[in-house]
């Protein structure tokens, strides 16, 4: 889901990085599933793609549908 939303705005990691002022490797990692952002990160990412973070995070909150 972020890979997709960084694409629809056509950005790159370190544009997207810098924007949220987070590290190229930090975001990189959140993109590829090894690690979840802090909540202040998830709020930061929500603000600026305009998309709720349980939506962005689903897998990461382990929502049961």
């Amino acid at each position: 889901m972020l890979a997709a939303l960084r694409k629809e705005r056509g950005m790159t990691q370190r544009e997207i990085a810098d924007k949220l002022g987070i590290t190229q490797k930090a975001w990189q990692s959140y993109e590829s599933g090894l690690r979840t952002p802090r909540p202040a990160t998830m709020q930061k990412i929500e603000d600026f793609f305009g998309v709720p973070k349980e939506k962005i995070f689903f897998t990461a909150f382990d929502y049961k549908v």
